[in-house]
C-alpha cells in the first residue's frame, strides 16, 4: 500500500512539475485580462471555469490517447509543434501591436458582448494561449512514456487525473482574479506587463516553431 500511494505522489508530480511550468497560467494572465477587456466580473468568473474545464480536457486527451490520435491521422510531434508555434506568434504579435488608445479601449468595453467571449473560450483563450502545442506535445510525450512502461494502475491513472486537476485548478484561480492583479499594478503597469508578456509569447512561439522545424530539417538532411 506504501508502494502505491508513493507512485500516485510520483505520478501528480510528474504531471504537475512538467506541465505548470509550460501552462503558466500566472504568467498569461495580464493577456487573458487583456483579451477579455470590457468583460464583467461575473462573466470573468464563468469564462475562466470554461478555460480551466477545456484545458483539463486538452490535457487528460494529450496525456491518455494524444499518441493514438496522432498516429490515425499520421501527424508527427514535430509538425504539431510547428503549426502550434505559428499560431502562438500570431497571437503574440497581435497583442504586441494592440492600440494603446483609451478611447478606442473604452468604445471597445461599451461594445462588450459576454456572449462573444463564450465563443472564444476554446479558441483563442484555452488553445494556444493556455494550454499550447508545447503543453500538448509534453503531455503527450508524457502518456508516451507512460503507456510503454508497466501495466496501467490505479496510482498512476489517479495520479494523472488529479495532477491534472491541480493544473486546471491553478488555470482558474489565476484567470478568476485577473482584475485585482490589473487594479494591483495600474493601467500603466499592466500596459507593460502586456507588451512584455505579447513579446515573451512571440518567443515562445519561435522557439516552439523551431524545435518542429528542427527535428524536421534534421530528418531531411539525412
Amino acid at each position: 500500500m506504501n508502494a502505491a500511494i508513493t507512485d500516485l505522489v510520483k505520478n501528480i508530480l510528474l504531471v504537475v512539475g512538467a506541465l505548470f511550468p509550460i501552462v503558466d497560467p500566472i504568467g498569461n494572465t495580464p493577456i487573458f485580462l487583456t483579451l477579455t477587456d470590457g468583460l464583467s466580473e461575473g462573466g470573468r468568473k464563468s469564462l475562466a471555469r470554461m478555460i480551466a474545464l477545456n484545458g483539463l480536457v486538452l490535457i487528460l486527451t494529450s496525456i491518455f490517447i494524444g499518441t493514438y490520435i496522432l498516429a490515425f491521422f499520421g501527424i508527427s510531434i514535430p509538425v504539431v509543434q510547428v503549426g502550434g508555434g505559428l499560431i502562438v506568434i500570431s497571437t503574440g504579435w497581435s497583442l504586441l501591436h494592440q492600440p494603446n488608445d483609451p478611447d478606442k479601449q473604452g468604445q471597445r468595453k461599451r461594445e462588450c458582448d459576454e456572449s462573444s467571449y463564450t465563443r472564444q473560450a476554446f479558441y483563442p483563450l484555452t488553445l494556444p494561449l493556455t494550454v499550447g502545442p508545447g503543453s500538448i506535445s509534453v503531455a503527450i510525450a508524457v502518456g508516451a512514456n507512460m503507456v510503454h512502461g508497466p501495466a496501467w494502475r490505479w496510482s498512476l491513472v489517479v495520479g494523472v487525473v488529479v495532477g491534472s486537476v491541480l493544473i486546471a485548478a491553478s488555470i482558474y484561480l489565476s484567470y478568476r482574479f485577473a482584475a485585482r492583479l490589473g487594479r494591483a499594478f495600474g493601467e500603466s503597469g499592466m500596459n507593460v506587463i502586456i507588451r512584455l508578456s505579447a513579446f515573451i509569447l512571440v518567443c515562445i512561439g519561435v522557439q516552439i516553431l523551431w524545435n518542429g522545424l528542427s527535428v524536421l530539417l534534421k530528418g531531411v538532411v539525412r
